[in-house]
Parts: structure tokens; sequence; C-alpha cells
């Protein structure tokens, strides 16, 4: 294996701890970054950059690699937080990770690290890359429950052919032996699972800050008012908690969920029981589609689709009805399918692309 001058960045977790380790084990000149790229209140309870600097920092000493750190806090709140805030004021849900990944990580982080001399920027992703007769392909990680390639989706093959993911072929329970095995001092520290470099912290709260509430009323389709909503930016399709209705309030006792948004009435559109018709769909429209390498929709094709995170693949009719748009027909219908958020395509193991996920 050809020896290089890798940079990775460290966010003070154990995966990108160990991933430092095993490129220092494979012999690379490894180098630590910590990316700070949220600086609004950095001083509350729920951003913990501080005590991540220190967790990355004395990782990084047991490891035996350099650590330096960098500020991203302005290009983040230009490419990420300022499309998050006008997506939910739209009535939109947006996924910050994957604009995170691939204007921050890959493009302003990658661009130091070429800056700085680098070969290959990695990460703690739970993802692969893989080099095919000059196309670089992005693959499932080998542990399902920790793959990262859905927030990863938007890489270019010119970010991809820098990207180095050591953690490809390594379970979660293997990743935390090794750091333990090792000395590495974050060995049982918590996955973090808040906004990407924002940290968690209760949502509405924190939304409240930069989008006014516009309260309005809470109906059923037929326009029956059944309580208030707070402003329509702070909910979900297919949301359940935290809507402040009984069970009971037209005597069915089936729980209450989100259905739609209708932003000119100001109106948020309440169902009960998950089986609602309302609630699920068996086409979707995708827009502003990315294909990580040669556009693969021919007409009717059938990939593996998420339309979120955790979700299983769906069998899912490809046809490209326009270019850059793609209508997603399912056999099955799908549960509340959510503008802003991300529908990714898979063939087997390779992630093929995704577009952000619209509402005729």
């Amino acid at each position: 294996m050809q020896k290089k001058h890798i940079i990775i960045g460290m966010s003070g977790g154990v995966d990108s701890a160990v991933a430092a380790w095993l490129l220092k084990q494979q012999g690379h000149h490894v180098t630590g970054v910590f990316m700070k790229n949220w600086e609004d209140d950095d001083d509350s309870e729920y951003c913990s950059s501080r005590q991540d600097l220190i967790d990355a920092a004395a990782a990084a000493d047991v490891i035996g690699i350099d650590l330096d750190a960098v500020n991203f806090a302005a290009q983040y709140k230009d490419r990420v937080f300022k499309h998050f805030l006008e997506e939910y004021g739209a009535g939109r849900t947006p996924n910050p990770d994957v604009l995170c990944n691939s204007e921050i990580k890959f493009r302003a982080f990658l661009d130091y690290a070429i800056a700085h001399g680098a070969d290959a920027l990695a990460t703690g992703h739970y993802a692969g890359v893989r080099e095919r007769d000059g196309n670089f392909e992005l693959l499932r990680a080998h542990d399902g429950s920790k793959d990262q390639s859905y927030f990863l989706h938007q890489l270019t093959q010119a970010q991809l052919s820098k990207a180095v993911f050591p953690l490809y072929e390594l379970l979660k329970k293997d990743v935390r032996t090794i750091a333990k095995r090792e000395g590495i001092p974050n060995f049982a520290k918590k996955d973090s699972t808040g906004i990407c470099f924002i940290g968690e912290r209760p949502f509405r709260e924190f939304l409240e800050r930069y989008l006014p509430k516009t309260p309005g009323t809470m109906c059923t389709p037929d326009g029956k008012a059944v309580g208030t909503h707070q402003g329509l930016a702070y909910y979900t399709l297919g949301q359940r908690q935290g809507l402040g209705l009984g069970g009971n309030a037209t005597g069915s006792g089936e729980p209450w969920f989100v259905a739609q948004k209708r932003m000119v009435q100001n109106e948020l559109i309440v169902v009960q029981g998950h089986d609602h018709p309302l609630l699920s769909k068996h086409e979707v429209q995708v827009e502003n589609m990315h294909w990580i390498g040669a556009n693969t929709a021919t007409e009717n094709s059938v990939c593996g689709a998420k339309l979120r995170y955790r979700m299983v693949d769906a069998a899912a009719h490809v046809r490209e009805t326009a270019p850059g748009t793609l209508q997603l027909t399912f056999d099955t219908p799908q549960f509340a399918p959510t503008p802003g958020q991300y529908a990714v395509l898979y063939q087997r193991e390779v992630c093929l692309g995704g577009g952000v996920i619209v509402m005729r």
C-alpha cells in the first residue's frame, strides 16, 4: 500500500479516534484536525465543543499524532445553517447532516487539507469508497446498523477521489473494543445524535431563536379545529409526539399524526391512526437529483430507496421526468415522505446518489 499524508477530522468521538489509529497502524503520515463550526452559544450546556476538543487531543496523544484545530463557523453559517433556516421557514424539513458533509467536511475541510499538503482526507464515517474503471463508488458500510452512506450521497467524484473511510469493514462494537484495548480514553463515549456541529438540544426551543412563532389552527382534513400549533416550521410530516392532542379528542382513542401543512392558511392538518391514507404515498417526486456516477435512471428501472436514514430500503421504480427530476413509484406505500428530506437510491451495496423530496 502506498503511504500517504492523510488529514483526518477528529470530533472527539471514538469513531474518528479509531479511524486515526488504523491509518497510523497502516504506516500513513496522519494529522488530526478538530473542526469548530458553531459559535453562537458555545458556552451553553448543549454545546460540547470544548470538551470534544479535549477528548480529541487526548486521543491524538495516545495514538501519537499531531492535532490542529480549525474554525469553519463562517462557512457553516453561510453554506449549511442559512439553508437550514430557509427550509424550515418554508415549511420543509431539511437534513443538515447531508449539507454538512458535502459543503463543510468534504469541501471547506477538504480544501484546507489539500492546501496543507494532504494526499487524502479521512473521517470516522461508516461507509466505503471504491474505484472501478476510473469511477469512484460510495459503498454501504459492513455494519448495516451504523452505515452512513445516506448522509454522504451528495459527494462528487472529485470529493470521493480524496476520501478515506477507515471504518468501512468494522462493526461498531469492534471499534469500541479496539479503542479500549489501545487505551484510547474516549472508548466508551456516547455517540452524538444532535444537529451536525450544533449538538443535542431541545429542538423547538432552539428553532424559536431564529424563526418567529406563528400560531395557527390544528385541524382535521375536513376542517374541524382540534387544537393550536405554534408555527408550521416546528412540525414535520408523520410527527406524533409534541402535538398536545389527547387520543380521545374525537373519541377514537388513536394517536394523532401530522399529515399536511397548509402554508397559505397557516393550518396544520392532523389525522388519527398510523395507517390513515393521508400519511402514506405510493409515489414520491424528487428534485435536484445528484448522481454520484453516471445517471443510471433508465425507464422504470428498480432501485432500493431510502426516504429517511433509518428506514430499510424499499423497492422503487425510477422514472426520470425531467433533467434532475425523478418520480419514484413504490409497490408498498411509504409512510410520511417529507418535503426537504432526501430520497437516496442504491443498487445493492452501491449508493447511486439522491435528491430532495418535494410534494406536488
